[in-house]
């Protein structure tokens, strides 16, 4: 089935576009959807005015979230996971994951369909792609580390697992040190 693309559709193609898909793709997804139009006679000689509003839809999207791109592509995101000792994770860092922690961070709503990227399984560093438009498609950095570490692979014990000394010990302790100054 050949389709006329009305809007861009990531990973397909760019408004304007004749492209030839399935045709359960094209029926049941692009068509109804307002995605495309089936690539009639009639349909084709307003190819021109198609891309004509396509890119100036484009370019003043592009200058919104121009900012927004520059925003995230500051953003280090990291996340402490349970793993096992070969630094396999027991969970997975999901999509939903990442936008919902972006979210927080650049507060603009990311939907997870606009992070591109597997979900991650074990520990380490890695890249995420956010498609805002098919042009802006800045990247983030994820760090993963083990839960009870520090993001730089350090241990480091929690607060509750450190030892407390109580008032009457630190008394002790510095009353026991000033003789032993005076004492030299």
């Amino acid at each position: 089935m050949k389709v006329l693309l009305v809007k861009d559709v990531y990973k397909l193609g760019r408004a304007g576009d004749i492209k030839k898909v399935a045709d359960g793709f094209g029926r049941n997804f692009l068509i109804p959807q307002g995605f495309a139009v089936l690539a009639t006679e009639g349909a084709l000689k307003q190819i021109q005015k198609i891309k004509s509003q396509a890119e100036v839809r484009r370019s003043s999207q592009n200058n919104e979230l121009a900012g927004l791109a520059e925003q995230i592509k500051a953003v280090t995101l990291t996340f402490a996971a349970k793993a096992g000792d070969t630094g396999k994770l027991y969970g997975s860092i999901t999509t939903q994951d990442i936008a919902t922690a972006l979210s927080e961070q650049v507060r603009f709503e990311v939907k997870r369909q606009q992070v591109d990227i597997q979900p991650i399984r074990a520990l380490g560093d890695f890249t995420a792609h956010i498609r805002l438009t098919m042009d802006l498609v800045p990247e983030i950095k994820i760090i993963v580390h083990r839960e009870g570490e520090s993001a730089d692979g350090n241990a480091e014990p929690a607060e509750a697992e450190k030892p407390k000394k109580s008032a009457r010990k630190a008394k002790e302790e510095v009353a026991a040190e000033e003789p032993a100054a005076t004492a030299e």
